[in-house]
């Protein structure tokens, strides 16, 4: 028996919820990592509109490469592009979760069911 085999209603169900969304799961070819975010800075002229109001507005992709974070300026321009695309992304990685959390389910449903039918030592 393999864990991917648990029993019953509980384990039914999770399989069913996988199932589902490893059909409706495909890789988005465009999608990006991260978060976008808009942030104001201050450019440190003391005649800048910006030195008494709340500062020049900036666009960021904030995302992790090999462990570490990076930021990219992202303009103003391209943020309705952009936008969708990190949009994709966090859909994307909510829905492997998804998975992987019904399969660590399934797994502990499993072990309960197979430490059940264990004879006990005398």
């Amino acid at each position: 028996m393999k864990w991917y085999d648990a029993k019953g209603d509980p384990a039914s169900r999770l399989r069913q919820r996988k199932h589902a969304l490893l059909r409706g799961l495909s890789v988005p070819p465009d999608a990006l990592p991260g978060s976008l975010a808009l942030a104001h800075h201050r450019c440190g002229k003391p005649t800048c509109r910006c030195a008494d109001g709340e500062g020049h507005p900036a666009w960021s992709l904030t995302f992790m490469v090999d462990g570490k974070k990076r930021v990219e300026h992202i303009p103003e321009q391209w943020v309705e592009q952009i936008r969708p695309l990190v949009e994709q992304g966090r859909e994307f990685k909510d829905a492997v979760a998804e998975v992987f959390a019904a399969n660590a389910q399934l797994l502990a449903l499993w072990r309960r069911q197979s430490v059940k039918k264990r004879p006990k030592k005398k």
